[in-house]
């Protein structure tokens, strides 16, 4: 970064392609300077957790990250460094690799994130997440913040029904999620290693809450049709994504709003 770099906002930075909105590549008089102008705040939690032989134990830190460094750079607003953990469903550890933290520990460590950076002079935060389960949600939305607004939102749950062939609703390493690892991280999901496994939906209920295995026995943790995903689809469910947050981000700062849900 330049010495004499202009103040966030004008034309000559909104213009620079080496510019960064992400915490770890400004200083803290830049942030400063953006917080003048600009006090939001994106923050992307992640999970890590086996979505079956053929996606990364982090698809979900890749879609939030993905989609927070998007939203950022649209909007010209401070990107946070992605929380890589969450809370897991039983039974999660065991998938070799897996691992996650108890809701208790999530939440206290977003209060204290939070109150930092609202002690910096942040007003609102919008924190995304990709990750269905209950617990991980419910830490998510009761983090607590002094005055600032707070926006949770589960990605997971922005309708995107229209632009698949099977329901999401009832998908762990489906349609849905490959397809967007298609178009964000393509060498990263083996394709070879591809299988479906279909499960009721009132099955599945009881698998985010928690009382069946995770996932049912055979299904390799799978959960969906992960052959029926494609890059393009990826491509437009990720636009839908940024779309409906760049809608969000459009309202006016007003208290506090929750936004998530189990998906």
């Amino acid at each position: 970064m330049r010495d004499d770099l202009q103040p966030p906002g004008s034309e000559a930075e909104a213009q620079d392609p080496g510019w960064s909105w992400h915490l770890e590549h400004l200083s803290w008089p830049e942030v400063g300077r953006i917080l003048a102008r600009e006090p939001r705040l994106v923050f992307p939690v992640g999970a890590l957790i086996q979505h079956g032989p053929h996606l990364p134990l982090a698809t979900n830190t890749f879609i939030a990250e993905a989609v927070g460094r998007e939203i950022s750079r649209r909007r010209q607003i401070l990107l946070a460094p992605t929380f890589r953990f969450g809370v897991n469903g039983p039974r999660a550890e065991m998938y070799a690799g897996s691992a996650g933290l108890q809701r208790k520990t999530l939440h206290r460590a977003m209060n204290e994130l939070l109150a930092e950076w609202e002690g910096h002079g942040i007003k609102e935060f919008l924190i995304l997440t990709a990750h269905r389960h209950e617990s991980h949600l419910d830490a998510l939305l009761m983090a607590m913040t002094s005055s600032a607004r707070t926006t949770v939102v589960n990605l997971l749950t922005i309708h995107a029904r229209d632009l698949l062939e099977a329901s999401s609703a009832a998908e762990h390493g489906g349609e849905l999620e490959t397809s967007l690892m298609l178009h964000l991280a393509p060498s990263r999901v083996r394709t070879n290693q591809v299988a479906d496994s279909k499960l009721d939906p009132s099955a599945h209920r009881r698998y985010l809450r928690g009382r069946v295995p995770t996932p049912p026995p055979g299904s390799r943790g799978v959960l969906g049709f992960p052959s029926r995903a494609s890059a393009e689809k990826g491509k437009a469910i990720f636009n839908r994504y940024v779309q409906t947050l760049e809608e969000i981000l459009g309202e006016e700062p007003s208290g506090s709003r929750k936004e998530g849900g189990s998906g």
